[in-house]
Formats: structure tokens, C-alpha cells, sequence
């Protein structure tokens, strides 16, 4: 009778880390999952949040949906594309302020995200340097953007009043730069007042971003800079502005969106209706909405306001792939 000896290799124990076969392959499906697992109660409210509103709002935005059907909104008759093509029609008064809100907004987002990256990126360069009392003044440069909206915004009504307000007090009374007190809250002077509003709230956000973005600069670049003579302006355009340029690619598209959905601003400024020269077209949509009572029209308002983004915002991320890719090569 023959006996066989197990050799080293049948008998040697396998190690954890050279594990294969069915044992395996449970304990690495559990480490891939684990993440996903992790992120779905976040996604779960990400979905009942904000993506069971917005398909609901474009349904609504098919249906006739007035202060007749607020009781049961599903029992509205459908109407097909004619809330769009109200909404669209320029010639007609819906369509036509819808138009002259649309390119208000358009011309308030840009000056103010123009504004807000300038004035930002100036005080972040600002603070790079060392000096006593730097962390107290980049607290205060904050203050804009972590009070709350509602009370920064009011502290503007009360110093934008035409009688006992604060900016007509130093314009006119103490300044002299105006032959009258001025109206801030009515009138052409409203968009100024919302503009100044939003790039005091809008522009700390922006010194944040660039700041912590500077961090990322070697500074040997800016004394190699200096020995070869560079001023301090040679160094921003040469050193400092293309070094930010992936930061502020992202910057100016969040403070886009931000700005032209702004919301909160206008409404607490001006209230439920504002004036035709600050008429933003997200105010312009609760009006039709919820003081006209066309919930319907409001909605397709809301998906062409939607459509636009994706496409402004879709736009930009190709462009600025292209140019990133260019500099690159």
C-alpha cells in the first residue's frame, strides 16, 4: 500500500491577501458597495427634495392649472404646449415681459458676477501679504456672506429709505452729490440698489474661493519673478490669473447660477412686486404663479428658465474644456 505525502504547497495555509475563489468575492463586493451604500439615504432626499418637485412642475407646466383647480391640481385639463407658447410669444404682454424680465436678469447677472470675481479676487490678493491685523479684517470681509439673508437684506431697506436713510443722508446731506434724495426702492435707481445689494452679499464668496486657491501658488514663482523684475501687476497677469484659471472656471459658472436664480434678494427688497427695472425673472415667475394665479404659464416659465441654464451652463463647460485642454497642449 502506497501513502501519499501532502506536499508543502496543498498544505501550506493561504493567506488573506491571496485569498481567491467564492470566499473572495463576497468581501469585495461589500468593500466596493459600502460607499454607495453610505451616499443613498443622501440621495434618497436629493430625490424627494428636488427631483419629484421639478418632474411635478413640468407636468403642471402641460396642464391649464388655475385657482380653479388648487384643490386637486391632477384634475386640471391638459393644454398641451399652449402655456409655452404664451410664455414665448413676444408680441403678446405675457410673452413681452417675460422678455424684458428675461434680459434684466441677464444684464444684473453679469455686472454683478463681474463685480463680485473683481472686487473679490482684488482683496484676496489683497490679504496675501503679511501684516498685523490680517485674520481680524478677512473675518470682517466675510460678515456679507455668513449673515443670514433676510437680515442683510432688510438692513439695506432701512438705509435705501428716501426720507431718514442712511445713503441719501451721505450722498446728499453730507456729500453733496446729488441735487435731491433719491428713490432707491422705485424707479430706475431700484436695479442700482439691487445690484449693490447683491455684490455686497456675492463678493465675499468670491474672496473665499480665490483665497484658497492662492494657497496652491508656490511663492518661489513670485520672487523668481521679482529677480527677473516683474512688477506686482506682470506677476497677476503672468503668475497669478493663469494659476486660478481651473478655480475660477468654477467660481464664475457657481456664481452664475447663483445670481440669476437669486430669489431671496429681490423679494425681500422690493417685495411681492417689484419695479420694471428690477425685474428679475425669478420674481417675475412667482408673480405669474402665485399672484396671478396661473400656475401653469408660471410652470413653463420655469422649465424655459431650466432649458436656458442647462444649455448656458452645458456652453460653458465646453468651452472652458477646450481652452484647458489648449493650454495644456
Amino acid at each position: 500500500m502506497t501513502t501519499t505525502v501532502p506536499t508543502e504547497a496543498a498544505v501550506r495555509p493561504s493567506s488573506p491577501g491571496t485569498a481567491s475563489g467564492p470566499g473572495r468575492r463576497p468581501g469585495r463586493i461589500r468593500r466596493i458597495g459600502l460607499p454607495y451604500l453610505l451616499l443613498l439615504p443622501a440621495l434618497l432626499l436629493e430625490l424627494l427634495v428636488h427631483l419629484v418637485p421639478m418632474v411635478i412642475g413640468m407636468v403642471m407646466s402641460f396642464k391649464e392649472l388655475t385657482q380653479f383647480y388648487i384643490r386637486d391640481w391632477t384634475t386640471a385639463p391638459w393644454n398641451g404646449l399652449d402655456n409655452y407658447s404664451v410664455s414665448v410669444d413676444f408680441d403678446a404682454p405675457v410673452g413681452a415681459a417675460l422678455l424684458h424680465s428675461f434680459l434684466v436678469t441677464v444684464a444684473f447677472t453679469l455686472l454683478s458676477v463681474a463685480l463680485c470675481w473683481l472686487i473679490g479676487t482684488a482683496a484676496a490678493i489683497f490679504m496675501q501679504d503679511t501684516f498685523r491685523g490680517r485674520g481680524l479684517l478677512r473675518a470682517l470681509f466675510l460678515v456679507p456672506y455668513a449673515l443670514p439673508v433676510y437680515t442683510a437684506v432688510i438692513t439695506w431697506v432701512f438705509m435705501f429709505q428716501h426720507d431718514n436713510g442712511l445713503v441719501n443722508h451721505v450722498l446728499h446731506d453730507q456729500l453733496g452729490l446729488t441735487d435731491k434724495p433719491s428713490f432707491w426702492l422705485i424707479g430706475d435707481n431700484s436695479f442700482i440698489a439691487l445690484l449693490t445689494v447683491s455684490v455686497w452679499k456675492g463678493w465675499p464668496f468670491a474672496f473665499l474661493i480665490v483665497m484658497a486657491g492662492l494657497q496652491n501658488i508656490p511663492k518661489e514663482l513670485y520672487e523668481a519673478a521679482s529677480l527677473d523684475g516683474a512688477g506686482l501687476w506682470q506677476q497677476i497677469r503672468r503668475i497669478t490669473l493663469p494659476s486660478l484659471r481651473p478655480v475660477n472656471q468654477v467660481l464664475v459658472l457657481v456664481l452664475f447660477l447663483w445670481t440669476f436664480n437669486d430669489f431671496n434678494t429681490p423679494y425681500v427688497l422690493f417685495g411681492k412686486t417689484a419695479p420694471e427695472a428690477a425685474d428679475l425673472i425669478s420674481v417675475h415667475i412667482y408673480q405669474a404663479s402665485f399672484v396671478t394665479w396661473n400656475f401653469g404659464t408660471g410652470s413653463a416659465m420655469s422649465v424655459l428658465l431650466l432649458l436656458f441654464l442647462l444649455v448656458v451652463t452645458g456652453v460653458y463647460l465646453v468651452i472652458t474644456s477646450r481652452g484647458r485642454r489648449t493650454a495644456d497642449v
